[in-house]
């Protein structure tokens, strides 16, 4: 028996029609996984800019001198570092909700590069690389679990 709304929606063999976003047969309840994915992205996208902004016009906010961090570097190098790659991973999250392929591993890849800076930045702020570190580990498992089930056909 077929669902008159599932043939509608997939066309007469199903088809999707050219550009319109389709979901597996396969879909699960994880497929809101790969949402939060890209809201967390976006999220953390935002995050890392504030970060930058702050190390590019206030270097004393942080509690230690860039002496004291993993990678010794300036903190206004530091800074341009969050804010650029804040701005990639932002624009990231958001090809990920338009259903984008490339977002996912690009996410993937991004939220791995977002780890490991936030780790060589944990000396000077823990808390806040903390919880930068736990977003990303959530994005990596939602985006190599489950991205496909919000692919564009």
């Amino acid at each position: 028996m077929t669902d008159p709304a599932s043939a509608a929606a997939y066309g007469p063999r199903g088809q999707s029609s050219p550009g319109q976003f389709t979901q597996t047969p396969e879909t699960t309840g994880w497929a809101g996984w790969v949402v939060f994915a890209g809201t967390l992205m976006i999220m953390l996208g935002l995050f890392h800019a504030i970060q930058g902004v702050v190390a590019l016009f206030n270097d004393e906010y942080f509690l230690v001198g860039s002496s004291g961090l993993t990678v010794q570097l300036d903190y206004t190098a530091w800074g341009w570092v969050h804010l650029i790659g804040g701005v990639v991973v932002l624009l990231a999250g958001i090809g990920l909700l338009a259903g984008q392929t490339w977002a996912r591993v690009v996410g993937i890849l991004l939220a791995i590069v977002s780890a490991v800076t936030s780790f060589a930045f944990i000396a000077a702020y823990p808390v806040w690389s903390s919880i930068v570190i736990a977003i990303d580990v959530i994005i990596i498992f939602a985006l190599s679990m489950h991205g496909q089930e919000l692919r564009r056909r």
